[in-house]
């Protein structure tokens, strides 16, 4: 009787301090195939990760993967405004609303106050991370400014302030109507630009 209990709690710590290991020491290899365990944790079998419960694998990826670095878009994006600080609108290249939009504040912009880029581009995904959205997000058109971005009918009425009159009046005027009314215009125009007005093979600019 003596020895079973001897041999249960020899057992006991014995599991205990396996479990300690796997806490505190235990690492994954670079291939994820299987964990090592270090010179100072008893030897055991240790099982690969596909062996494991779920949660224990997500407590271990989650311990032991290192943290993304997050790209700072306004600092890789600077040099867009380095020589040039003009606000850019971004604009859907295949959408035929948006091109007649892109052509309308052209002709309306004699002092060139506003440049211009696709959203499908790669300086549009970049200046779009840099606006706070996905950089394949193209349901809005997007003012970017060097020290803030507008979207839906606020970039509109930002737009509008740039060209000639009477136009910025008109934002002036708009801008009393709320922004929930003046976005819910915009969604559905927007949602359903190509079922209007069609869409182009290619970007006209």
């Amino acid at each position: 009787m003596v020895l079973v209990v001897i041999s249960m709690s020899a057992a006991f710590f014995s599991i205990r301090r396996i479990r300690y290991c796997e806490r505190t020491h235990l690492n994954i290899s670079l291939t994820g195939m299987a964990l090592i365990s270090p010179a100072k944790c008893p030897s055991v079998a240790v099982p690969l990760l596909e062996h494991l419960s779920p949660r224990r694998r997500r407590i271990i990826n989650s311990a032991s993967l290192s943290p993304s670095t997050e790209v700072d878009w306004v600092k890789e994006t600077s040099s867009f405004f380095e020589k040039d600080p003009r606000p850019i609108m971004l604009f859907d290249g295949v959408c035929n609303l948006c091109n007649g939009g892109v052509k309308f504040v052209r002709n309306n912009d004699r002092k060139r106050n506003i440049r211009f880029e696709a959203l499908q581009s790669e300086a549009g995904k970049k200046l779009l991370q840099r606006s706070g959205r996905a950089p394949d997000d193209i349901s809005s058109v997007v003012l970017v400014d060097k020290d803030r971005s507008y979207i839906k009918s606020e970039a509109v009425l930002k737009i509008m302030q740039y060209i000639n009159l009477p136009f910025p009046q008109l934002a002036l005027f708009l801008q009393f109507i709320p922004l929930f009314i003046r976005d819910f215009v915009y969604d559905n125009v927007a949602d359903n630009r190509y079922s209007f007005f069609g869409r182009s093979d290619s970007c006209d600019l």
